[in-house]
């Protein structure tokens, strides 16, 4: 009596936990994936799956630095210092997606707030995280992993646009 019932208040307890836990395991089928890539210091991304009339299987690949004071516009205005990247990534509202983040050489913690998102960006190691972004906007990020000296200066800057903006930008990239 004395161990069974200490048990079966353990298992009380531990039901709305289980529900909890399987309930925030969603399946659902991406329509995109950005794939993360943690250097030091800075992001590399990939974005992929893409089939136009001419080319299968094209990407975007570009690479996320800190803009430096001197290379933000004159005026300044819209700009935070230690925030901006000399590209922005741009992904789609009301769209499934698929965020891959590994790191090549160190921790990296790839962290935007505005979207409740901290991912360990670990070498060796694939995190796989999904994301669907609900409002137009631009939002800001940084790494939060002490990776080095320089890692206040790895900012991510992400841009929401609507999905027919976001195709029309995709494909002016794709067939240049």
């Amino acid at each position: 009596v004395w161990t069974s019932v200490p048990a079966l208040i353990l298992l009380l307890l531990s039901t709305p936990s289980f529900t909890l836990l399987y309930a925030m395991d969603e399946i659902s089928e991406p329509e995109l994936s950005l794939k993360i890539l943690g250097h030091q210091w800075f992001w590399s991304y990939e974005i992929s799956e893409f089939n136009s009339c001419q080319k299968k299987d094209q990407s975007l690949k570009y690479v996320c630095y800190m803009m430096v004071l001197d290379g933000l516009p004159k005026n300044k205005q819209g700009y935070f210092r230690l925030l901006e990247t000399n590209k922005r990534v741009i992904l789609p509202t009301n769209t499934h997606l698929r965020l891959l983040v590994s790191a090549a050489d160190v921790l990296h913690s790839w962290t935007v707030p505005s979207f409740g998102l901290k991912v360990d960006a670990c070498p060796g190691r694939l995190n796989q995280l999904n994301l669907f972004i609900k409002r137009v906007g631009v939002f800001f990020g940084q790494c939060s992993e002490i990776c080095g000296v320089n890692h206040g200066f790895m900012p991510i800057v992400v841009v929401s646009l609507p999905t027919l903006q976001f195709h029309h930008y995709v494909m002016t990239k794709l067939e240049l």
